[in-house]
């Protein structure tokens, strides 16, 4: 059962929500304790609210060097034509409660803790557990040492990793049950530039027990950050080494994986209102006696049009190789890693960033004050035609043993809205349609898939 229809919380927050003055325009929910690495969201204007009501001013009466967080969110959502199979319906809710504290007993050290209870409720199609359901579990716990601004600080615990556009290292907050790693993260700063050194493992959500790591997963890396190369740009070269063990290859061997991923974000404006975002990223390694080469890339340019609707138009392409040969022991099908994949490659989550080449093209706008809004097209075409099409989880969604007839994929068109109430009430509403191309009507039934959700998110006890 989800958490918002079970009576005790349903009539609480019920009871929070009665106490609110009428809604004023505002923007998207703050990121949660600890803040995230920024994410890519069609939503980014803010205005200014009214204080927050009483129970969202726990941290008024607290110590200063303790400060705490709740989170609620609710999402409905589901899906006409899972697999492209016109007979595969369904519609959930998604339920998540965190609740966060942070000590903070001097500059140089502090702790921070979240606890994650997520839940879902009246799915019928599909799998039910992770990453729909997590009961509860302590997500994250960590300390700080060093100060924000020292030359040399670290992170020791269970922590989010999120870099770049997190195309390759995120937290996934989209899921109900969202990525965390148990890393040792160390960051080097100087004038000109800054360097992360980690050394992790993915947590893995186990609804029985406790969540762990380990499992033989290995991952590590460097992530550098500089201004100064480039005028008017953020350059962010990059080193990743994964390890995970006993899997099969395409020969039929079960093997343990050891791959790197080198590569580089590049993300700054140019004029005529222009701004620009680019990431290419090389994998070279070995699963046993199979080697692994393969790269991907995003290429993106966006222009902001002057005028009140705060226009933006983008146009962006995204390819990652795919396996030529599934015989000839050359992994050729790109890694996505860890990302955080919503809405990277088409609002439904259907296609990944593997084997794939996909054009996008869309508009953000603000039709009224308050109310943004972005629409896009996706169209998706093979990269290798003996390939599979992935979707975001590096789940096969389709493939053809003797290789696809056609390379394209399908077509996709989505909408999204926001609307923040307050600092602590946020609303948001999206649909994705897929109109299946040759390759798909092929591999699959052909039907189009649809994807619809509304999502409420509720902040209490601290202001935003």
């Amino acid at each position: 059962m989800p958490l918002f229809r079970l009576p005790c919380l349903r009539g609480g927050v019920i009871a929070l929500l009665a106490g609110l003055p009428l809604p004023a325009l505002a923007q998207q929910p703050a990121p949660p304790l600890p803040p995230p690495a920024p994410a890519v969201s069609p939503v980014t204007q803010i205005q200014s609210a009214p204080r927050a009501p009483v129970p969202n001013r726990l941290n008024d009466v607290l110590p200063a060097w303790l400060r705490v967080r709740g989170e609620f969110r609710e999402r409905l959502e589901g899906f006409d034509g899972l697999g492209f199979a016109s007979s595969r319906d369904d519609y959930y809710w998604l339920s998540r409660l965190r609740l966060n504290a942070a000590l903070t007993p001097s500059k140089s050290l502090s702790f921070q803790l979240q606890a994650q209870d997520a839940r879902v409720g009246r799915k019928t199609v599909g799998p039910t557990g992770a990453p729909f359901r997590a009961p509860l579990d302590l997500r994250m716990a960590f300390a700080d040492v060093g100060a924000a601004s020292a030359r040399v600080s670290a992170r020791l615990g269970r922590q989010e990793l999120a870099y770049g556009e997190q195309r390759l290292v995120g937290h996934v907050g989209w899921l109900n049950a969202a990525r965390a790693f148990d890393a040792v993260k160390v960051t080097f700063r100087a004038k000109t530039f800054s360097v992360d050194a980690f050394g992790a493992s993915v947590v893995r959500t186990l609804v029985d027990g406790f969540d762990r790591s380990g499992n033989g997963n290995r991952f590590a890396g460097l992530y550098a950050t500089t201004t100064r190369l480039i005028p008017q740009a953020t350059v962010e070269p990059y080193l990743f080494w994964k390890r995970d063990v006993n899997l099969r290859g395409e020969l039929g061997r079960v093997a343990d994986l050891q791959h790197s991923t080198i590569g580089v974000r590049l993300a700054g404006t140019m004029p005529w209102r222009l701004d620009y975002g680019t990431e290419m990223a090389l994998q070279r390694g070995a699963a046993g006696s199979e080697n692994v080469r393969a790269w991907a890339g995003h290429w993106q340019l966006r222009e902001s049009l002057p005028g009140p609707a705060a226009i933006r138009l983008t146009g962006e392409y995204n390819f990652a190789s795919g396996d030529e040969d599934p015989a000839d022991g050359v992994r050729g099908t790109f890694d996505q890693l860890y990302p955080t994949p919503h809405d990277k490659t088409g609002l439904s989550d259907q296609i990944g960033w593997k084997n794939i080449h996909h054009a996008r093209a869309g508009v953000e706008f603000t039709p009224l004050k308050g109310w943004p809004v972005a629409t896009n097209y996706h169209s998706w075409w093979l990269a290798e035609t003996r390939d599979a099409v992935y979707n975001v989880g590096n789940t096969v969604v389709a493939r053809l043993a003797t290789g696809a007839v056609g390379a394209h994929v399908g077509q996709e068109i989505d909408l999204q809205v926001a609307r923040a109430l307050r600092p602590h009430l946020a609303l948001a509403a999206g649909y994705a349609h897929i109109v299946p191309g040759v390759f798909l009507k092929a591999a699959t039934p052909g039907a189009s898939y649809s994807h619809p959700y509304v999502m409420v998110t509720y902040v209490f006890l601290a202001e935003r």
